[in-house]
């Protein structure tokens, strides 16, 4: 009952912010002819641009993944990883019930190897390194904003914004870097443990440890740790680029560093579960953000249309790798492989639980 509350909840949310919108820029005359000869008058070239910069950057995630995979010591190809991160932009983007994509690339990852404990925990820190991919890059775009560009481009009242924006993204980034060391400490697990001593935890002491383990497994992988990271901001470039290619289909004119600096952090606001897929509130944080830099607001709202339009279209894929996989499930003996391991990993769980 509160799943079904809360999934009726976000779709109203979509639908009331979206409404809202439409409303706003479509009852004001001239607001409406810039939007529709904004929307009508589109280069398709830039946009199907756009969207190839999308699916690059879907995989460039699961290169990380892969990476973060690899340090754990876990073999997985990186086409199945492929697979599933398609899988989960699906699920986020078109399924208003309460599976994410996060779990549902852990959940595909956790039947392709038969270990739970590590498939969850690679999905948590790979979700960990890319926040830190994308305050780095508003970081970086807001010094940039602030103090490289000429002084002539940006009034009191913008820099001051800015200078804001980059104060919010170096305490973001301090903040997640911090909480990462801490999951990673050794001796804060050790201590974390000892609650497993008493009687009514010590059934959940088997997987807690095993929980504990896959994140050791990060501890000295620097340099693992580093690639990652610098593949989650090749990807959160990429998106940046998908905006640029958006705006340039719309004949609009916005600022790449303007861009590079908000993109990243609409994408993080869009993390709180919300709405379907940032349905609605996406517009509203695009035509928000980018007043603030004085872009027209049709025209943002116009961005961020076609913006969940290519995120859209470029998580199909994942629907059709999913049914695809559903399909097959029944029929291939490898999958069923698959299964009885899962069978067997969750009789091992129960077994962890009543403490056999």
């Amino acid at each position: 009952m509160k799943a079904k509350l809360i999934t009726t909840l976000k779709v109203i949310i979509s639908l009331g912010l979206m409404a809202y919108l439409f409303y706003r820029f479509l009852s004001n005359p001239q607001d409406r002819a810039v939007l529709l000869t904004t929307l009508t008058t589109a280069n398709y070239a830039y946009l199907l641009l756009a969207l190839a910069l999308f699916i690059l950057a879907v995989i460039t995630n699961a290169v990380k993944w892969y990476i973060l995979l690899r340090a754990q010591g876990i073999p997985v190809p990186l086409s199945a990883l492929t697979n599933y991160t398609f899988v989960g932009f699906f699920f986020n983007n078109f399924l208003p019930a309460n599976v994410g994509g996060d779990v549902m690339r852990g959940f595909g990852l956790a039947r392709y190897t038969a270990r739970s404990a590590e498939a969850a925990v690679s999905v948590i820190v790979d979700r960990i390194i890319g926040l830190m991919a994308f305050m780095f890059t508003a970081m970086v775009a807001a010094l940039i904003a602030v103090n490289v560009a000429p002084a002539g481009q940006t009034g009191d009242k913008l820099a001051e914004n800015l200078t804001q924006v980059e104060i919010v993204a170096i305490m973001g980034l301090a903040i997640i870097s911090g909480a990462f060391v801490i999951i990673l400490s050794h001796r804060l697990r050790l201590w974390l443990g000892r609650m497993f001593a008493f009687k009514f935890l010590s059934p959940l002491a088997p997987l807690y440890w095993r929980i504990s383990d896959a994140f050791g497994a990060y501890r000295y992988q620097y340099g693992a740790l580093l690639a990652a990271f610098g593949v989650g901001v090749t990807t959160v470039l990429l998106t940046g680029l998908v905006d640029l290619a958006i705006v340039a289909g719309l004949h609009g004119e916005i600022a790449p560093i303007y861009i590079f600096l908000l993109n990243p952090i609409i994408a993080v606001a869009l993390i709180v579960p919300i709405s379907i897929g940032g349905l609605g509130t996406g517009s509203v944080l695009y035509v928000y953000f980018y007043g603030l830099v004085g872009v027209a607001e049709p025209l943002a709202f116009a961005l961020s249309l076609v913006k969940q339009a290519v995120v859209y279209v470029g998580s199909l894929p994942g629907g059709v790798l999913w049914l695809r996989a559903r399909e097959q499930g029944g029929s291939r003996g490898g999958l069923r492989i698959e299964d009885r391991r899962l069978r067997i990993e969750e009789g091992r769980l129960e077994d962890w639980k009543t403490g056999k």
